[in-house]
């Protein structure tokens, strides 16, 4: 069993709520974790710690710890539990690595959130990590296509979970979780590869400005 402490530095957007990840931190470990908003600027390097856990949002590690002609890595780590826009948090974890992270930190890491009952991917340290990268054209793709006239919302949210599987179609899915974080994360992501992809799609974009206005 791996010991953890938890370093609290403001909102969470992985664990919003009680967790029995929270419930397991202890006073000192083995590994610590920065959780929240602040995560960032609390970082410390510490090389006596087995690993040092840091929550990132759209960030990648290498804004945390620094990057060196790619030879970076450490016994800190990057996370962040998947979930989208206001929607509950997935039991999904994405563990953000560096080239030369320290396999006895990721074992560490992996050990501890998967003691929690989480489950655990490993990444290299890029934008958007696995599942933004991969789902946010999808959005952005379904909110175009609703735009073109190609289907009612009902019709493509239907389709998709009839065809595939899914529990949500994509509009119903955005809609509920808050259009202006999708905006969020497709700005961010298409800052940084600056492929049409990502570029927010329109209805996301009024969302966003109808949200800065303070219109629901």
């Amino acid at each position: 069993m791996v010991s953890y402490s938890i370093v609290d530095t403001g909102d969470s957007r992985s664990f919003p709520e009680d967790h029995p990840f929270l419930a397991g931190a202890g006073g000192e470990g083995e590994v610590v974790t920065y959780l929240g908003s602040g995560a960032i600027t609390a970082w410390q390097e510490d090389p006596s710690r087995t690993a040092i856990l840091v929550e990132l949002t759209t960030e990648t590690l290498g804004e945390v710890t620094g990057e060196s002609r790619g030879e970076e890595g450490s016994n800190t780590i990057g996370f962040a539990r998947f979930r989208v826009g206001d929607g509950a948090p997935s039991d999904l974890v994405e563990l953000v690595r560096q080239p030369h992270t320290d396999p006895a930190a990721l074992e560490a890491a992996r050990m501890v959130l998967e003691g929690a009952g989480l489950q655990v991917s490993e990444c290299f340290d890029f934008a958007g990590r696995i599942l933004d990268r991969l789902i946010r054209p999808y959005y952005n793709e379904a909110l175009a296509k609703l735009d073109e006239g190609l289907a009612t919302a009902d019709d493509m949210d239907l389709t998709v979970k009839l065809g595939l599987g899914y529990p949500e179609g994509p509009i119903e899915l955005l809609e509920r979780t808050g259009l202006h974080h999708h905006h969020d994360v497709t700005q961010a992501l298409f800052e940084v590869y600056g492929t049409k992809h990502y570029a927010p799609a329109r209805r996301a974009r009024v969302a966003k400005k109808r949200a800065q206005r303070g219109m629901s």
